[in-house]
């Protein structure tokens, strides 16, 4: 089995919509690659770290969380760290299933876009949230999707690796 999902038109010239479709798209590449497991199989680990492919899952849906709504925002969250268990390390709750995270990771994409969607990437996060109001350097809304970009293709690629591993199903 072989997956591909098409990339982002290559005539996108404005960076903002260049970078929330590149996001879009690797939330589509995060679900071709977690769909069609077992649960089983989503909740074993093949790596000597010892994380699994739903806890990755998790951690996507809440790492988004921290950096638009809880960081750029400076919304409060119920659980900004959710997707840490115990010893500080990526925790699924036994009733968590990977449709319920799946859609978590699109609904927190539907949220990303309709924050960004006006807002100028040279604009500052705010205070109060996940950066406190100390006079520390916030960062812009630019740094935050490009930082949130680079953590979905890099975990993307560690998928890839860990999807062979299980069933032999590569990517591009």
């Amino acid at each position: 089995m072989t997956f591909t999902v098409p990339e982002p038109d290559q005539q996108l010239s404005d960076p903002s919509a260049l970078l929330l479709d590149y996001l879009d798209y690797y939330r589509s590449v995060i679900g071709a690659k977690v769909e069609g497991m077992s649960d089983a199989d989503l909740r074993a680990s093949r790596l000597p770290s010892g994380w699994t492919l739903l806890e990755l899952l998790k951690h996507l849906v809440h790492m988004e969380q921290r950096w638009l709504r809880w960081g750029f925002r400076g919304e409060q969250v119920a659980e900004p760290w959710g997707d840490r268990g115990p010893a500080d390390r990526w925790y699924v709750r036994p009733q968590e299933s990977a449709a319920d995270l799946l859609a978590a990771l699109h609904t927190g994409g539907e949220r990303t876009r309709a924050i960004v969607t006006g807002t100028p990437l040279g604009t500052l996060a705010a205070a109060g949230g996940r950066f406190p109001d100390d006079g520390t350097p916030r960062p812009t809304l630019g740094w935050i999707l490009f930082h949130v970009l680079q953590e979905y293709a890099r975990h993307a690629g560690h998928l890839d690796i860990v999807r062979e591993l299980t069933d032999g199903a590569t990517g591009s």
